[in-house]
Formats: structure tokens, sequence, C-alpha cells
């Protein structure tokens, strides 16, 4: 066998073996879980909750908590998590909703907290459209709010493409987990390897709620302009929300995110009678000719 031949041989089974080796330890790279055991009772100062367990068709358990806020209830914002540890520490995140009156239900995905079952794109794509229903037979869709937190942002997404909420808000988007995953592995056939591609950006095309994008411009693993390309997918009905300084874990640091979020949750939009600004105005670049 010819020297390079060999080589090729070589190269090519190492390439095989990564690609075989991605394919089935992207779970364990992708999803940081914290376990948390049957009798584990959640406990948040000066917070009101309420624990629920909802099985599926196939067995499994969702763990989820809901947190009320102090008076009358403006509506439930669902809070999709990210892909680490459990609702016992995203938990704390929920004031910032309870305080403006809404009620915040944060679930844990399958194989998280006390959750249960086989996880898989399909799976958790369905048990999130249960929890959904679940919503719809205690409240008016009119009154849900979708906000989806990274890892979270692509199922929420997907969520408001099939219902009907008031809004979507992402945090920390990206345009497809593909896409972030091939930062890291750019030699890869991700398109192929990836059980969770998770295309947020084919979602948002059929999303007719409001969308409100937040993201931080030093965001190191899911980079700003993400979103700025997420905004152009359906332009008409969404709005970018700068953090300036802001990166991946940390927007809930800035004042700036909590006066976004004032703004999300409270401001009713105005509506601009177009025909009133300067729209149609077309900004000429061709110098104007003098007259002789």
């Amino acid at each position: 066998m010819p020297y390079w031949l060999s080589i090729v041989i070589t190269v090519l089974a190492i390439y095989i073996a990564i690609s075989i080796a991605l394919y089935y330890l992207q779970d364990y790279m992708l999803f940081k879980p914290e376990k948390l055991p049957a009798d584990f009772q959640f406990d948040y100062e000066n917070q009101e909750t309420k624990e629920y367990n909802l099985e599926t068709r196939d067995g499994a358990i969702i763990n989820g908590l809901r947190f009320f806020p102090k008076g009358e209830s403006k509506g439930v914002v669902l809070y999709l998590k990210g892909n680490s540890k459990s609702i016992k520490g995203w938990g704390k995140f929920a004031v910032d909703f309870t305080r403006h009156g809404y009620n915040v239900l944060m679930v844990d995905y399958r194989g998280f907290g006390k959750s249960t079952g086989r996880r898989s794109q399909k799976a958790i794509k369905r048990d999130l459209q249960l929890v959904y229903n679940k919503l719809k037979e205690q409240t008016t869709e009119d009154r849900i709010i979708l906000y989806g937190r990274s890892l979270g942002s692509g199922f929420a997404a997907k969520l408001a493409s099939m219902n009907h909420p008031k809004m979507l808000v992402l945090d920390a988007p990206y345009y497809s987990l593909t896409k972030v995953t091939a930062r890291y592995a750019p030699f890869m056939p991700l398109s192929l390897l990836m059980k969770y591609p998770l295309p947020t950006y084919k979602w948002l095309k059929y999303v007719q709620c409001p969308i409100h994008i937040i993201h931080g411009t030093h965001d190191k693993l899911i980079p700003y302009k993400t979103s700025v390309k997420l905004s152009q997918v359906n332009p008409k009905l969404t709005k970018l929300h700068t953090v300036i300084g802001g990166g991946h874990k940390n927007l809930n640091n800035f004042e700036s995110y909590h006066r976004m979020l004032d703004d999300i949750l409270n401001k009713a939009p105005k509506t601009i009678d177009l025909e009133t600004t300067s729209i149609n105005v077309i900004h000429s670049s061709k110098p104007t000719k003098k007259k002789a």
C-alpha cells in the first residue's frame, strides 16, 4: 500500500471516529443537568410557589414550579431555561417577572431536576407543548408570554410558531444550535450529526405574535450578531434590545436589562401613523445641478 494512501486512510478513520464520538456524546456536551431527589423541597425567600408533576404519554414526569405575584395576576410567563442545572437555581430569576404582576412557570427538561424520561429534541418539544396546553386550560393565550433563555430560546420559538401567545421573548438566542457548535468543530458534518439542531431561525418565520430579542454585546458564547441576524427573519414583529457590555450569563446584572423588561412587559406598543412620517422620503445621493 502506498504511503500516501495509508495516511489518507488513517486520517479518514480518525475523522469517522471523531464524528461517531460527537454523535453519541453530544448529550453530555450540550446538557449539564443538576438532578434533584424526589423529596427535595423548593424554598425561595418572599416567593409563593406551587410544585407540579406532569406525566407524559410515554410515562416520563415533567417537574415544574409556579411562582405567584403579590396581588392580581396580569398573566403567566412560561420561562424556558438554559442548558445547565435545574429550576432550583433558575427559580431565582422568577422575581424579575412576579414583581411586574406575572405568574411564572418554570419546568425542568427531561433528566434535569426531578424530571424523568429519555431526552430527545422531539420529546422535549412534545413535553413543552403539553405544558402549554395545560396553561391554556387555566388561562387564555393572550395572557401567556413565552420567555426562552439561551438553549430555551429555540424551544420557545418553536412553541410560539405552533401557538398564539401574547408575545415571545428570546434572551441570548442562537440562530440554530448547529451554527453554535460549528464554531468549535468547523470541519465536522454537523448538519448530519446534530441530534438537537434547534433551528430557531426557521421557527421564527411562523411566529405571529410580537417578538422581543434581548442580547448582550459582549456575549462570547453566542455572539450579538446572531440576534441581529435573527431580528431580520420576521422584522415586522421583531424588536431587538441591546444590553451594552452584557455577556452570556450576566444580563440580569445590568440595570438596562431590567428597564427593557419593564418596557416589554408593561408598556403597550404604540400605533404609528406612517403617513405622518418620513418613511417614503428617499435621500438622494446625486448632487443637485445648478441652474445656468
